[in-house]
């Protein structure tokens, strides 16, 4: 193949740390895909990898054990049943996360995610941005993920002839965490793509390769960067009003949502199937692939809540556990630091019940893609210190979250051992 390594990441692909191996990402706008689309993700890890399907924070899937002689015909593949990952990595406009799945009007906000999946996804007017862009929708504030995105979406009014947002800008995690900001409150619905194009240009025009929204903001300052919005064309403009049929996907009215937690978000592909035909019987056909790395149905009333539960479970997901957010680490990512699932499955392993309650995320490295600045207790894997015989010692930060913004440090290098100290002191 003629195509350099570095600019596969546009397509979605990543290498592994296994040497001769990659990873494919696929974008799925709000974390909706179909049954008939999941079997295909399913048959392609199974084909082209070693049927290993990841399950991302962001509601995205990723295939791993790919070889690179694969990698066209992968893409092929699953455009042929209308998915895509093109932008799911790199310098470009992500996938489209919501956290508000269950939420009486997550329909109008899956439609959203939608066209904004469409209008940017392979638009070369936005990508190779400097660095990731990243767009969320939400239906309140509760999850406090619009804090965490470049541009964060939170429904303001649900009306027919006026739906509207409030805008949230230059948030983001990694090594400097920072809160988005309230950029403009109730912005209607039809000129929230023309604000973005607006806002994507002068990030794209006035900030350094690698570098995010958030440091951009700090090295202009608020009032400069939204007077260079301004006199952006498209920052007033307004697009027309949307008709036709409705292109949600997920039904909420009369449904009660299910949820099969995957540990790890890991999965073969053979349980990814299993799920798929759980959906066409129950589901309406569809999934949702949750932040939590779990994967959601909403199920219709008229079915019996019983047996839909035991189905699940003879599918091997009817078993509670805990929350817990876990990105691959060193297990296949290059830059973790930590086995993040074996650190976990220690974690867990001495929790007591108050602690089994509560949330957790830990990642592998400091770049946070497990939100762990958004769990109740946040595991970041944050250093390797050199002991007396050279061996190499993962070190750990713990983080808790408050009342209100992002959570905050509460210990400091940690090793494995301190750190299941202070979940043992969590009950």
């Amino acid at each position: 193949m003629t195509t350099r390594i570095s600019e596969y990441r546009l397509d979605g692909i990543y290498r592994q740390r296994q040497d001769g191996f990659f990873m494919q990402r696929v974008k799925l706008a709000a974390g909706v895909i179909s049954a008939g689309q999941t079997r295909a993700v399913a048959l392609a890890a199974t084909r082209f990898g070693q049927g290993a399907i990841h399950l991302t924070s962001r509601g995205s899937m990723e295939i791993h054990w790919l070889k690179e002689a694969d990698l066209p015909e992968l893409k092929n593949f699953l455009a042929t049943v209308g998915l895509t990952s093109r932008g799911a990595c790199g310098g470009a406009v992500r996938g489209v996360t919501c956290s508000s799945q269950g939420a009486a009007g997550f329909p109008a906000l899956e439609s959203m995610a939608r066209r904004l999946h469409r209008h940017f996804t392979a638009n070369p007017r936005f990508e190779r941005l400097p660095k990731k862009f990243k767009i969320g929708i939400e239906a309140d504030t509760v999850s406090r993920r619009h804090l965490i995105q470049d541009v964060g979406l939170v429904l303001a009014a649900s009306e027919p002839s006026a739906t509207s947002y409030d805008l949230y800008l230059a948030g983001g995690l990694g090594r400097e965490p920072q809160p988005g900001f309230l950029f403009e409150a109730g912005v209607v619905e039809n000129r929230i793509i023309p604000l973005i194009e607006a806002i994507a240009r002068v990030y794209a025009a006035h900030t350094p390769a690698g570098k995010r929204l958030k440091h951009l903001i700090r090295e202009i300052g608020e009032h400069e960067f939204r007077r260079l919005v301004a006199l952006e064309p498209t920052a007033t403009e307004e697009l027309p009003q949307v008709t036709g049929l409705p292109e949600h996907l997920v039904r909420c009215s009369e449904t009660t949502r299910i949820v099969a937690q995957v540990p790890a978000g890991e999965l073969t592909g053979e349980q990814l199937t299993r799920l798929a035909g759980f959906a066409d019987r129950f589901g309406g056909g569809v999934l949702m692939v949750t932040v939590d790395q779990d994967i959601a149905f909403h199920v219709s009333t008229a079915v019996d809540p019983a047996e839909a539960e035991s189905t699940l479970k003879l599918a091997g997901f009817g078993e509670a556990r805990v929350t817990f957010r876990v990105c691959p680490g060193s297990h296949q990512c290059l830059v973790g630091l930590t086995p993040t699932r074996d650190v976990a499955a220690t974690v867990i392993n001495v929790m007591g019940p108050l602690a089994r309650s509560l949330r957790w995320a830990i990642s592998g490295c400091p770049n946070s893609c497990t939100q762990p600045q958004l769990a109740d207790f946040g595991i970041v894997s944050s250093s390797l210190v050199k002991d007396d015989q050279g061996r190499r010692t993962p070190c750990f930060d713990l983080y808790r979250l408050g009342n209100k913004g992002l959570g905050s440090i509460v210990d400091h290098s940690l090793t494995l051992d301190e750190l299941c100290d202070r979940v043992r002191e969590i009950g």
